[in-house]
């Protein structure tokens, strides 16, 4: 039997269930935009977590590429519960707070 709701990416549902109303899978939020996939760098807060991914700039001066990286703040759902060191899939939502405008939608591997 269905539980949870249909995403519109490719992603896995979650095993577990939960009644928070603002996870894509049980709940009433919508995802839309960008997708990335992130590795999990901070899991101290309750329900949400700090996420990172680098990537490389080009500088033209010295004609050379810089290692950069991007942190966002992600809401976790209890129901997908990603911990420090996960590699996790998100994707753009509505805001739900002042920083967190991104919500996990599947945990890929440890």
């Amino acid at each position: 039997m269905k539980n949870y709701n249909n995403l519109g990416l490719e992603a896995n549902p979650p095993e577990k269930t939960c009644n928070d109303k603002t996870c894509p899978w049980h709940g009433h939020l919508k995802v839309r935009g960008r997708v990335f996939i992130a590795k999990v760098v901070s899991d101290k807060n309750r329900a949400s977590i700090v996420v990172e991914w680098p990537y490389t700039k080009f500088v033209h001066k010295y004609e050379r590429y810089e290692k950069r990286k991007t942190k966002i703040t992600v809401h976790n759902p209890k129901c997908i519960d990603a911990k420090k060191g996960d590699y996790v899939k998100i994707a753009e939502c509505r805001p739900i707070s002042k920083t967190k405008h991104f919500v996990v939608i599947e945990k890929i591997k440890k």
